[in-house]
């Protein structure tokens, strides 16, 4: 699928929501993201984290690192 393809687009949007709101929920920021990450190996700051969210097209990998170190076990879609 090619980038500007609506399909892809509406998925990536609805992946960077799911994740916006879960760490919402569970009120934590960025910086606190990037510092979880990095107990699982990930390293990232909080401009990176910002940005890659924002732009929505990460891997199911990094969201599935994102929703373990926050403490998320059960996504509804």
């Amino acid at each position: 699928m090619a980038k500007a393809d609506p399909a892809t687009v509406e998925f990536e949007t609805r992946a960077k929501n799911l994740l916006k709101a879960e760490l919402k929920r569970k009120g934590v920021t960025y910086a606190q993201l990037a510092e979880k990450l990095g107990t699982v190996g990930v390293q990232e700051n909080e401009r990176n984290l910002n940005n890659k969210i924002s732009r929505g097209g990460f891997t199911a990998a990094f969201l599935l690192q994102c929703l373990d170190v926050i403490g998320v076990s059960d996504v509804r879609i």
